[in-house]
C-alpha cells in the first residue's frame, strides 16, 4: 500500500483532512477543532505558510485520500558555517494508516527534500507523551542530542 503513497503541497481544499488528523489524537484532541467551518485562524496559517518559500505544508495521499502531513520549515543559520537546516513539524498519519509504512515513507520524502534544499540537519521535536513517536523517531535515525523547551505565550 505504500508504494501508492504520493506527496504533494497541501491546498487550501485539504485543510479540513488534515485538522481532522490533527485533532484525532489525545493531545491534539484538546487543542484542536476540526468542526467545520473551520476556525480562521486555521485558514490564516494556512495562508502564511503557501505564501512562504521556505515552508511546505505536505500531504501524503492514496489516491485522493489524505492520509498523513508533515510541515516542512527550512531555516538559514549561522552555525555551521551559515547552513540550512530543516525543521519537520504537525505529523500525523491518519488512524486507519498506521503502521502500514505510510508515516516511514513521509519522512524519508521529506529527508530527500530537506537534501534537495542543501540542508545539512533535519530536526523535529515530539511531546514527551508521545512515546510511540518517539520511538518511531530514533529508528529513523534521529538522536534525542538537545533538550527542547518551549514558553507558551497564551494559555488555553
Amino acid at each position: 500500500m505504500a508504494s501508492e503513497l504520493l506527496f504533494r503541497q497541501a491546498t487550501a481544499d485539504d485543510l479540513p483532512a488534515i485538522v481532522a488528523m490533527l485533532a484525532d489524537d489525545a493531545l491534539g484532541a484538546a487543542r484542536e477543532d476540526s468542526s467545520l467551518p473551520l476556525a480562521a485562524g486555521y485558514l490564516s496559517a494556512f495562508a502564511a505558510i503557501d505564501a512562504d518559500p521556505n515552508n511546505e505544508l505536505i500531504v501524503a495521499c492514496l489516491g485522493e485520500t489524505i492520509v498523513g502531513v508533515l510541515q516542512l520549515t527550512f531555516i538559514p543559520y549561522l552555525t555551521y558555517k551559515g547552513s540550512w537546516r530543516a525543521l519537520i513539524e504537525g505529523v500525523r498519519v491518519a488512524k486507519s494508516y498506521r503502521s502500514q509504512g505510510v508515516g516511514k515513507r513521509l519522512f524519508v520524502w521529506a529527508i530527500e527534500r530537506a537534501k534537495e534544499r542543501n540542508c545539512r540537519i533535519v530536526q523535529l521535536t515530539t511531546d514527551k507523551a508521545r512515546v510511540d513517536a518517539k520511538r518511531f523517531y530514533e529508528n529513523l535515525g534521529f538522536q534525542a542530542t538537545h533538550e527542547e523547551m518551549k514558553l507558551h505565550l497564551v494559555e488555553d
